[in-house]
């Protein structure tokens, strides 16, 4: 992935400064492996949001901001600016998408952090991964996930974390276009199978979004190598509901699946990437995802 000559997104807010290396007395061991898990098993980052202020008695700080990190000595310096970079392309790309919608994108804010840090949508913990809250339209992130994408699950690469971001993006874009609000008031209505399926369809949404903006930017301006795609594939693969429960549980169960399998997560993604559009990504609109 070719970012040197990319300028940078100025809607990133570090946050590092305040972190400590620990969240609600959880030793950083323990977060590292709850990050993981709760990221890849597709946990609502809400739900652990509450099990952690009662379990753990989180005690948010008053602000969010913490000390300003000095990029001298910044050991995340590169990959911040990577990121940075990243989100850049994704603002330049939806909001020409948006345009020729006859729509206005607004950019989201990436929020650098480490440990905990308060959010519109309560206490946000490294344990949860990345992760959009809907509240105040921020995409929540601890950096420490992308050494463990690659060094547990061999989905490293700059684009596969690329990807990552522009999931995250992606449900951005369901809340501009009211989708997210849609499939959030039938939540109330269905059992937890009946919703697992509808966050299925949500999850792999993103993934063709992700695509979908990798198409365009690249399209505008070419910045992929040809392994690049690859690696998202790859991350893609890593993240599937089957492949994490065969490593966690031995056992997959397919009615638990909350983010779509690695099959599903590869084929959207490719789907977006391949045909550019979002009306190709209307999970909702076919009756086999």
């Amino acid at each position: 992935m070719r970012l040197d000559d990319e300028s940078e997104s100025s809607n990133v807010e570090d946050r590092r400064g305040g972190g400590i290396g620990k969240a609600g007395g959880v030793g950083i061991g323990t977060v590292v492996i709850a990050l993981i898990a709760s990221y890849f098993l597709g946990i609502d980052p809400r739900t652990l949001i509450g099990v952690a202020e009662t379990v753990q008695n989180v005690q948010q700080p008053s602000s969010g901001a913490g000390r300003p990190v000095d990029p001298a000595t910044d050991p995340d310096a590169a990959l911040k600016s990577e990121m940075a970079k990243v989100l850049r392309k994704t603002e330049t790309s939806w909001d020409a998408i948006f345009q020729q919608m006859g729509g206005q994108y607004h950019k989201p804010v990436l929020v650098l952090y480490r440990g905990q840090t308060p959010t519109a949508c309560g206490a946000g913990q490294a344990a949860m991964g990345p992760f959009y809250c809907p509240g105040d339209q921020k995409v929540y992130l601890d950096m420490v996930f992308f050494r463990e994408m690659e060094t547990r699950f061999r989905a490293g690469g700059d684009f596969a974390r690329a990807y990552v971001i522009a999931h995250e993006i992606g449900h951005h874009v369901q809340k501009l276009t009211g989708i997210s609000d849609k499939t959030e008031a039938m939540r109330g209505r269905m059992s937890e199978r009946e919703y697992n399926r509808v966050s299925v369809r949500v999850e792999l949404q993103a993934d063709c979004f992700a695509g979908v903006w990798a198409q365009h930017a690249n399209r505008v301006k070419p910045f992929l190598d040809p392994q690049d795609v690859d690696e998202a594939l790859r991350a893609a693969a890593a993240i599937g509901d089957d492949m994490l429960q065969k490593q966690s549980r031995g056992v997959v169960v397919p009615d638990s699946f909350t983010h779509g399998s690695s099959a599903q997560r590869t084929r959207w993604f490719k789907t977006g990437f391949e045909t550019g559009s979002m009306k190709a990504c209307d999970t909702f609109a076919v009756r086999d995802v």
